[in-house]
């Protein structure tokens, strides 16, 4: 699996079209809408973007995304495309005769372990439908996995949260050990670093129960940017010493800081700048209207140097369960 940073064909999303993901109210629904739009248009700045489209929902996305972004009709569930489409990997022995080959590993997806408010039979299907449209290669695996459960370098190593891939809703007969080889297998890593757990607001009832694309992420090999609650008035402020330990030497830890916001109406929020997405020659970076806004936007800049950093609201993304990472999904480049 090639690093975000590498080279994009496209970025996959899908569009919000039913359920939780559109709220109660048609306010909410427009703000729903309108907030994956942004992320879509941000995007399309600097790479093509297609959107997978409930067929009951082509007319108004149209009408919210105009000719920057490719509709493709498929029966969806959810969203978050993160989660429910295929991670990409490219052949590492091209070919003489046709090069490098695109594959696109379908991880099992049961709505982030059975989670009683998820329904999921459709997107279940929709990494196998995106793998042909994109004419990838299947890899089927037996393990129930995310997409914003892992996160690589791109140079061997993939990071990954125990409370995820060995969480008892997705893989309870599973191994520490089977799970690093799968991991192998399906992605072509040598190296798993375990981080113990997520921020506490993701094992709420609507919670991943620990993403790691929300707690770390690898700019480059051998660099971690680290989603830091410097105020110990949040749950999240023990969890600090706990990632750096995680951290293998000598390895550059950058502490991202976290939102000055500490509370919602539902307890301790997750707002995180960690939630961010690469693209060819940009950054979409996760804005919260937060006085910590422009340092984290700052310090985004220079983990990515040479490209530029664009900030879409992310509070709406938030208050549904996920982030701009989480709606993202990159097609590496063949070249």
């Amino acid at each position: 699996m090639p690093a975000e940073t590498a080279a994009h064909d496209c970025t996959w999303m899908a569009w919000p079209s039913s359920g939780y993901t559109l709220g109660g109210t048609a306010a909410d629904a427009e703000e729903a809408r309108a907030t994956w739009a942004a992320v879509a248009h941000a995007v399309a700045q600097f790479e093509p973007v297609r959107m997978v489209v409930d067929p009951s929902a082509t007319a108004v996305a149209r009408d919210h995304l105009g000719s920057d972004v490719e509709l493709l009709e498929a029966p969806l569930d959810d969203a978050w495309m993160r989660d429910i489409g295929p991670t990409f990997v490219l052949s590492t022995d091209p070919d003489p005769a046709t090069g490098t080959r695109l594959g696109a590993v379908d991880w099992v997806f049961n709505g982030w372990g059975a989670q009683g408010w998820a329904t999921w039979e459709k997107d279940a299907r929709i990494a196998r439908t995106i793998a042909e449209w994109s004419g990838a290669e299947l890899i089927s695996s037996p393990m129930v996995n995310e997409g914003g459960a892992i996160h690589v370098d791109g140079a061997g190593t993939v990071l990954a949260t125990r409370t995820v891939q060995l969480d008892p809703g997705r893989n309870p007969e599973w191994t520490e050990e089977r799970v690093e080889a799968e991991l192998r297998r399906t992605l072509g890593v040598e190296r798993v670093v375990w981080l113990e757990r997520g921020l506490t607001r993701d094992y709420d009832e609507f919670g991943t129960r620990g993403h790691v694309d929300i707690v770390a992420v690898m700019p480059e090999p051998g660099v971690v940017l680290l989603h830091e609650q410097t105020d110990p008035a949040h749950p999240d402020h023990a969890l600090r010493e706990e990632l750096r330990a995680a951290v293998p030497r000598p390895w550059r830890v950058v502490p991202v800081p976290a939102p000055r916001q500490l509370e919602d109406e539902h307890g301790p929020v997750d707002l995180s700048y960690i939630n961010h997405y690469a693209c060819n020659g940009g950054v979409v970076a996760c804005g919260f209207d937060d006085p910590n806004d422009a340092p984290a936007l700052d310090l985004l800049a220079a983990a990515y140097p040479g490209r530029r950093v664009v900030a879409v609201d992310a509070r709406p993304l938030f208050a549904r369960g996920g982030g701009i990472h989480c709606i993202t999904q990159q097609q590496p480049a063949l070249s």
